[in-house]
């Protein structure tokens, strides 16, 4: 890892990202893809040394509450976060000052600050949200080596459903010709309705492929699944989206069960529940005042 200083910290939607780079090692990572100009080596991770001193001044700033989130681009709950700890220094600043938040993630890593999660969505609301690709355990660790297996991640799921903290999950990647099955896209969302999640994002089944992290991809498919990067460029070329043969029948797939089992699917209202900041006391004074009345 390596320290550099940075200039701001929260974006013009109020998203962070403490660091740049990842060490997941998922063979299908967008933010491999050069168009965000990270110049070190991915595994080499960029640590912003003033992170913190910058997130509370922005929010000490800030003339409204609004939700915070972390996540879009590296994972929160990098194994050497457990180190550095600035995730964890983040939400105390997030509690402190009465911002809501919402983590993404695919580490049960995150169940460290459970307890700190649970006092900010006592307040307001804090959202775990977690990627699931893949229902088979051995493809998951074959595809994300070095990241909370699927079970893990249903795990802790289960134990922020207890604790009455909501859930999101984003399905996807779906790689064609590897997790692009009603089996796995069933099985994921069997899980998401055991573990009580609020909602299932997912935009199409497939995944983006462009220069940086299309080389990296092809890469490991020749690594671990011979043959099949040679189906990717006879049917898709250098397309950017990649999606999946069975993509209408999986999205039809998808839309009912996840109605039967009354999970949210619609894509842009489980975004306006995420960037929707709640404030629990305000609203609970209002409704003891609506039954005095």
């Amino acid at each position: 890892m390596h320290y550099v200083k940075a200039k701001g910290i929260l974006s013009s939607q109020n998203g962070m990202n403490l660091y740049r780079g990842c060490q997941h090692g998922c063979i299908y990572c967008d933010s491999r893809s050069r168009c965000y100009h990270i110049e070190h080596d991915f595994t080499d991770i960029e640590v912003k040394e003033n992170a913190i001193e910058l997130l509370e001044h922005a929010l000490k700033r800030k003339r409204r509450k609004c939700m915070i989130g972390t996540g879009a681009m590296t994972d929160p709950y990098l194994p050497l976060e457990m180190e550095i700890g600035n995730t964890r220094k983040a939400l105390e600043l997030i509690d402190r000052y009465g911002f809501g938040v919402t983590v993404h993630t695919k580490s049960c890593r995150v169940l460290r600050d459970i307890d700190l999660l649970q006092k900010i969505n006592r307040k307001t609301k804090a959202v775990v949200q977690m990627t699931l690709t893949t229902f088979d355990e051995e493809l998951c660790r074959k595809i994300e080596p070095n990241v909370s297996t699927t079970g893990e991640r249903l795990a802790a799921l289960k134990e922020f459903q207890a604790a009455g903290i909501p859930t999101v999950v984003w399905l996807s990647p779906i790689l064609p010709f590897l997790n692009d099955t009603r089996e796995n896209i069933s099985g994921i969302l069997r899980m998401c309705s055991e573990a009580g999640v609020y909602g299932v994002i997912c935009f199409s089944m497939g995944l983006t492929l462009r220069e940086g992290n299309r080389e990296y991809f092809y890469a490991q498919l020749d690594r671990l699944f011979p043959g099949i990067k040679e189906r990717y460029i006879r049917i898709y070329g250098n397309q950017y989206i990649i999606d999946s043969p069975n993509n209408k029948a999986l999205m039809q797939l998808f839309h009912e069960t996840c109605g039967r089992c009354g999970m949210v699917h619609d894509n842009d209202r489980i975004f306006e529940y995420l960037h929707k900041f709640e404030d629990k006391a305000q609203n609970a004074q209002m409704t003891l005042w609506d039954l005095q009345i």
